[in-house]
């Protein structure tokens, strides 16, 4: 289970959430609204290179170039 980072966008609040799978809705610890997955540090393909363009989501992607 990975530890992911998420913001709130109705109380700008960052904060880390251990979810299940990285789609998972995950709500504020301070007001409860929805919050949404942030994306930091380095991105690697499953081949082990660094890709400059990555949402994080292999489910919708068409590969890493």
């Amino acid at each position: 289970m990975p530890i992911l980072q998420y913001r709130c966008e109705n109380c700008k609040k960052d904060f880390e959430e251990l979810v299940k799978k990285f789609d998972d809705a995950v709500y504020c610890p301070v007001c409860g609204n929805a919050a949404k997955r942030c994306y930091s540090g380095e991105v690697f393909s499953a081949t082990g290179k660094a890709v400059k363009k990555c949402s994080g989501n292999c489910k919708t992607c068409s590969g890493c170039k």
